[in-house]
């Protein structure tokens, strides 16, 4: 057995579960103000949704056994909970700015998230095979993509004047072009699939935005600026 990379990449994945479900939970306890409270939905479910494909590469390295299946699963579970993420992502948003209005843009997020979630059940996927379909891997990435791309550009423009948050698009920006080389070269250049790391470091800067918006004494009090 290799230790290198097994070793590093195993204690940075159960680090990270950990500190992902731990800041979930303590997002969630003894905050009465609801944005922080999606803060710590969104963690959890981020948290909860990795281990169901983190936990079977991390026994996949100790453990003898075939994992293919389980990693599968464990990536199709990731992928929904990742877009259930970016869609409460943009209630947070509305929640921390006070806004009302733009039924258009909640309704494109929705439409992007559906289809992406359809999209990734199908069984051209593939999710169980040694060799899943790069085609649907890229077909069921391109609404994904969209709903960072719309994503980023809504916290840009809101969080201009907002301490707490002011970055958190570039975490996001950051989290997708590290992922999309993953989609496309991985299954060719296995090599490439290690800027997941990086990718996870950028939902760790998140978690610890969010983490920050709950420490505020007092509390931010926001405005939409367009």
């Amino acid at each position: 057995m290799k230790l290198m990379p097994a070793l590093p990449e195993s204690i940075f994945d159960i680090v990270y579960l950990l500190f992902a479900v731990i800041s979930g939970i303590t997002l969630l306890i003894g905050s009465k103000r609801r944005v922080v409270r999606l803060f710590g939905v969104m963690t959890l479910i981020l948290g909860i949704g990795d281990a169901f494909h983190l936990v079977p590469r991390v026994l996949n390295y100790w453990m003898s056994g075939d994992y293919t299946v389980a990693l599968g699963i464990g990536k199709l579970v990731t992928s929904v909970t990742m877009t259930v993420f970016y869609l409460l992502l943009e209630y947070a948003r509305r929640e921390r700015y006070g806004i009302r209005d733009q039924r258009g843009v909640l309704l494109l997020i929705w439409g992007m998230s559906i289809v992406r979630i359809a999209l990734c059940c199908f069984p051209q996927n593939g999710w169980t095979s040694d060799e899943p379909s790069l085609l649907w891997g890229i077909i069921r990435n391109l609404p994904f993509v969209l709903l960072g791309i719309v994503t980023v550009i809504l916290w840009q423009r809101s969080a201009r004047s907002d301490r707490s948050l002011k970055i958190l698009w570039l975490a996001v920006t950051l989290s997708f072009l590290f992922y999309l080389p993953v989609v496309i070269w991985a299954q060719t250049v296995p090599l490439i699939g290690m800027l997941m790391l990086p990718k996870t470091c950028m939902y760790i800067w998140m978690i610890l935005l969010f983490r920050k918006v709950k420490k505020e004494d007092p509390p931010a009090e926001l405005s939409y600026r367009r």
